[in-house]
């Protein structure tokens, strides 16, 4: 059996608590998986486009509140 379906089974079988305890666990874990990659990207300049197009709408003016 793979690693993720050995994983999958284990989630299964967890009683109601410790599910609970693993989702807070998971979420934070994906969180800060997701703030590091947003990290990299943003220091290899991934997002420099977005940023550059973002701030010439908002300098345009074709940005609503929201």
């Amino acid at each position: 059996m793979g690693n993720v379906k050995s994983i999958e089974k284990a989630v299964e079988s967890l009683p109601p608590s410790e599910l609970a305890e693993f989702r807070r666990w998971f979420a934070e874990f994906d969180a800060a998986a997701w703030d590091k990659q947003i990290e990299q990207d943003a220091a290899a300049g991934k997002l420099d486009g977005l940023a550059t197009e973002a701030l010439a709408d908002y300098r345009a003016g074709s940005v609503r509140e929201i």
